[in-house]
């Protein structure tokens, strides 16, 4: 029996390699020879450096940039294995585990940093890009990033807006002279997974600033702004992204990144699927076992479980997702391709003690599934 094992991180918990390791020993409980191919993955957000760069052998870059709030940071990317491809998490100096609950407010944190992280990316000669843009703690639509590749961003006076969600109501002109040339030679793609807008009711601002800190009473300023800078978006370069799907993910970036990167959005799972090139390793394989922490209705707008399974059903193999959490909603992923769930935990368990003991929880339910696939072999 081969299994392929393709499980997300268990976000705050466990990585995703860790995930697979832990899975690996629970079916090696009872079946010794049982052959494993961990394959470490993410949607774009937390994980994704280390899934690419560990499955492909490639390596990780050491660098200092500024975080959310413009704080010297220590940070990161990746080159993989072909040792041309840079893949970078936003969420590595513009995510939202950098900062303290009492400083997270999206009117004042910027991209700025993962534009930082490009640009060193670019010093060292590497032209193409993976971009993750999972778990951002800003709402300032790239305009940080690309203040950082040397875009400007003006207010009525001339002067720079400064940084900040807030700051785009201020916005009147993008001066794109002084950007930096060498951008014009590369290739972004973009993972994303979500599809929100830039605005409106299922945008940016009102979907996610809450969880980045907003205030009831900002929505409204932060909501004016993000409108205010598309607006300018379309008379200075005649792009409309108002309506582009996954346009307001991570704050907007899906947007700044496709008008200043000329990047391309995809879904996430998507991007990491082609470039582990997992096709081709689930078509060779007896059982597929996937899964996230939690498992709900939001599965189904782009995560891990749900690509994985929609591409193993396309071979026809049985799929098992493990969870930390089954929420309302789930039952639906059955109808694209999942045959069974199984949660971790194996009885009342608080979530502090189930996010602790992880590692334990994922071998002892892959140890129970490995039991009941036996009865039929």
């Amino acid at each position: 029996m081969k299994f392929i094992l393709a499980i997300d991180s268990f976000k705050g918990s466990i990585s995703s390699l860790d995930a697979a390791n832990s899975f690996e020993k629970g079916l090696k409980r009872v079946k010794k020879d049982v052959e494993v191919i961990k394959v470490p993955i993410a949607d774009g957000g937390e994980g994704t450096v280390e899934a690419l760069v560990n499955y492909t052998n490639g390596k990780i870059i050491k660098t200092k940039v500024k975080d959310p709030l413009m704080r010297d940071i220590d940070s990161y990317f990746g080159v993989l294995g072909d040792g041309e491809t840079v893949v970078i998490e936003m969420a590595a100096a513009s995510g939202l585990p950098l900062l303290k609950k009492v400083e997270k407010n999206p009117l004042y944190t910027t991209t700025y940093g993962t534009g930082e992280l490009i640009k060193r990316a670019l010093d060292m000669g590497y032209r193409k890009f993976i971009l993750g843009i999972g778990g951002s703690a800003t709402n300032d639509a790239g305009v940080g990033m690309a203040m950082a590749l040397g875009y400007k961003f003006l207010d009525k006076y001339g002067n720079d807006i400064g940084f900040g969600g807030a700051k785009l109501l201020n916005l009147v002109s993008i001066d794109a002279k002084y950007k930096d040339k060498r951008l014009d030679e590369c290739e972004f793609l973009v993972a994303c997974d979500v599809e929100n807008t830039l605005y409106g009711e299922n945008g940016a601002t009102y979907v996610y600033a809450r969880q980045k800190g907003a205030k009831e009473e900002d929505l409204n300023l932060l909501e004016k702004s993000i409108i205010n800078f598309s607006d300018i978006v379309f008379e200075e370069f005649g792009i409309d992204v108002s309506k582009i799907k996954g346009g307001g993910a991570a704050g907007g970036l899906g947007a700044g990144a496709l008008i200043f990167l000329n990047g391309k959005l995809k879904k996430g799972i998507d991007v990491l699927i082609d470039t582990l090139k997992l096709d081709e390793v689930i078509r060779n394989s007896d059982y597929v076992i996937t899964g996230e922490g939690k498992i709900d209705g939001q599965t189904l707008s782009g995560k891990v479980p749900l690509g994985v399974a929609k591409l193993s059903k396309k071979y026809n193999k049985p799929v098992i997702v493990i969870c930390g959490l089954l929420e309302e909603g789930y039952e639906e992923i059955y109808n694209y391709g999942v045959d069974a769930i199984f949660p971790i935990t194996n009885g009342p368990i608080s979530l502090e003690e189930s996010m602790k003991n992880a590692s334990i929880l994922i071998e002892d339910t892959a140890e129970r599934i490995m039991r009941f696939i036996k009865i039929f072999k």
